[in-house]
């Protein structure tokens, strides 16, 4: 009886023990908690690897970033600085024992340059600029660094300020940023560069003698086209401009032996804009420049390092839905493609021939890797596990690369995101996501607080992300069909993506939403115009009419050859920007819309949300127009993306789904019921 009566209190305590709880479903708080890994570096003896980590601080209401060291080899990374303030741009000294980053701690009113001690101790402060210090680099004999920092705040500035004298002359107040030398030994500042102009970046060639940069007639994003390359001394000494194009440029960086300059640019051959990027490599005496990579291959260049021989360039190509790495002979030739998969490779950092990069995709996002380039069979090896957790404790949508054709035969691209518990067979509602840009490509990722891929998935939905006609990485003529009238075949190639989902037996033709940020908003602003197919829509940041968005921006040159010249022109085409602006056809709109906008935009301003939303009020269409105190093009405030996530869901839940949502919190703070967030999930 003894034994049986045991046996009962087994099988009971069995029963009722707690079980193991399996992967849920993405929250929207869970994804803003999603850390953020970026700026990996090298140690010069390819040991170790800093990079920096984005926690949320739902106390301040944005991210920290600190500083973070890992061993190539494995081991626990450990968190080098834990400051009040984020700490930014760590940079290994030559020999290795010191590190150098960016932070405002204490009185400083501006971030400076702190060293701290890489086997221990406290961080230092090296400089006490006027202005905030950023882009740091040591010199190679590690005697001192090489930073830029706009200019200082005159007395006269200041006074102004205090008095509250403070009317300003638009887009005329602002500070040249220039390149300033800092010595290890006593601190002492010495001014690089100066005049009438800014350097918006810069490398330092790797003997340090001479330096590579661009400089722009000022520092306004609406005046980066009129920027050259330039080499100089690092004394700022014997400057020769290198280009005389009026195209845009970036990433200027010298051969080992000083005597090339390599920068990439959205130009062809003849030096024409609006095209993928292409890499370049010039005299550094000065003289004609040559596309090494991007006139034959149809893929967009990013990013371009020089080989320690100088006989080769390596360098980082959106492919569409991923980017790799690819290295090429610097007299040009074959590109030779080093690294392939469902990822996304980006902030790649060089340490001879050795790379760091942060690869993301549809379940991390963006674990650090190191690569050796001259291996036999060069290999990415991860460094960091962040983010495994992810997968282990989140349902995932399974994503896949599939293409379709556009209304005119051509192939398009994009990315398929399953629901979590994807059943074939059974139709799902479908919500269609469409970049930014439009001179980019959606690659493999979990997402974003502007597109929460990952938690629409938990909830049921398929997720489609087209690379319409316009985005990059797909050839010129993919990209330039927007030249003359953005809007002849975007638009259509979505429409063309959606059919295919639904000829798949994936997507329920009547539970369809549509949203999208920026150039993303602006093509949810066309869609809900030119069809009344889905059942709600969020635009984030889009344009409404061409004419004033083109003044109202911060951002014109790249805007011009959609319409074929300016709206103030003579003989201006303003019926090219008009017939092209959704506010034209925004009496078709039938679709239930909500709009978000940052109260600071500069790039898509306010105003433009304000004129699609003030026209669907006015002819009866349900929609509510969200601003952003503080804000800029892309949200930063945690709350502020918690909120839009919340409103945005909950807007297709009612209109697409017909189901009830329930808004989530910051983590610690009460539900009217009494019950946290976190007791709720």
């Amino acid at each position: 009886m003894k034994a049986f009566v045991t046996a009962v209190v087994l099988v009971l305590a069995f029963v009722t023990a707690p079980q193991a709880q399996g992967p849920r479903p993405m929250g929207v708080v869970d994804l803003l908690n999603i850390p953020r890994l970026g700026d990996p570096q090298l140690s010069p003896d390819g040991k170790d690897v800093l990079y920096t980590k984005a926690d949320p601080d739902w106390k301040s209401g944005r991210r920290a970033t600190h500083i973070w060291r890992a061993a190539v080899g494995g081991g626990n990374p450990i968190q080098l600085t834990n400051g009040s303030e984020s700490e930014n741009g760590p940079r290994w000294s030559p020999d290795g024992k010191t590190i150098a980053f960016t932070a405002k701690r204490g009185d400083n009113e501006f971030a400076q340059i702190y060293l701290l001690p890489i086997d221990g101790g406290e961080a230092r402060a090296l400089t006490s600029h006027a202005s905030a210090v950023s882009d740091v680099s040591w010199l190679p004999d590690g005697s001192g660094l090489v930073y830029s920092a706009p200019e200082a705040k005159t007395a006269d500035d200041k006074a102004k300020e205090k008095a509250r004298d403070d009317v300003y002359a638009y887009e005329e107040n602002y500070k040249h940023t220039h390149l300033w030398k800092v010595t290890v030994a006593d601190k002492t500042e010495t001014r690089i560069t100066g005049g009438e102009y800014s350097v918006t970046s810069y490398e330092l060639s790797d003997d340090g003698k001479k330096i590579a940069y661009h400089r722009a007639i000022t520092p306004l994003l609406g005046d980066g086209p009129s920027g050259e390359v330039w080499v100089a001394n690092v004394d700022g000494s014997g400057a020769v401009q290198i280009t005389r194009n009026g195209v845009p440029e970036s990433g200027a960086a010298l051969s080992p032996d000083n005597a090339q300059v390599l920068f990439t640019s959205g130009s062809n051959a003849k030096l024409e804009t609006y095209y993928n990027g292409r890499l370049f490599v010039a005299p550094a005496t000065g003289g004609a420049a040559h596309v090494v990579v991007g006139e034959k291959e149809p893929y967009d260049v990013d990013n371009a390092a020089w080989s320690p021989d100088g006989k080769s360039i390596y360098f980082l190509a959106n492919l569409g839905v991923h980017e790799e790495l690819f290295v090429v002979p610097a007299i040009g030739g074959t590109p030779k493609q080093l690294t392939n998969g469902k990822h996304n490779v980006a902030g790649m950092s060089q340490a001879g021939s050795r790379f760091a990069f942060t690869v993301s995709d549809s379940t991390t996002a963006g674990e650090v890797y190191v690569m050796d380039a001259t291996a036999s069979a060069p290999t990415l090896t991860r460094v960091t596990h962040v983010f495994d957790y992810l997968a282990r404790d989140f349902k995932l949508g399974r994503q896949e690369a599939i293409t379709w054709k556009g209304a005119d035969g051509v192939t398009v691209e994009g990315i398929l995101t399953y629901p979590a518990d994807y059943q074939a067979g059974q139709k799902y509602p479908l919500v269609v996501m469409t970049h930014g840009g439009p001179q980019a490509a959606d690659k493999f990722g979990i997402g974003s607080a502007a597109y929460e891929i990952q938690v629409l998935a938990g909830k049921g939905y398929a997720v489609l992300q087209p690379n319409y006609r316009g985005s990059t990485g797909y050839g010129d003529a993919f990209l330039r069909d927007m030249i003359g009238h953005y809007f002849q075949n975007a638009h259509l190639d979505v429409m063309a993506g959606v059919d295919e989902v639904i000829k798949r037996g994936i997507a329920d033709p009547d539970r369809m939403v549509k949203m999208g940020w920026s150039a993303g908003g602006h093509m949810t602003n066309k869609i809900v115009t030119f069809t009344d197919r889905f059942k709600a829509a969020a635009s984030g940041a889009g344009a409404a009419q061409w004419v004033s968005m083109y003044s109202q921006s911060d951002q014109r040159f790249y805007r011009t050859p959609w319409f074929g010249g300016t709206p103030w022109q003579k003989n201006a085409p303003i019926e090219v920007y008009w017939n092209n602006s959704p506010l034209k056809d925004v009496a078709n709109v039938k679709t239930p819309t909500i709009f978000f906008v940052g109260e600071k935009d500069p790039r898509v301003p306010m105003p433009q949300s304000i004129e699609m939303y003030q026209a669907l009020k006015s002819n009866g269409v349900p929609t509510h127009l969200y601003i952003a105190p503080r804000e800029p093009h892309g949200w930063a405030e945690l709350r502020h993306n918690l909120y839009k996530l919340n409103a945005e869901i909950e807007w297709f839940e009612k209109y697409a789904t017909k189901r009830s949502y329930t808004w989530e919190k910051a983590p610690g703070e009460e539900k009217k019921d009494g019950k946290t967030t976190t007791e709720q999930q």
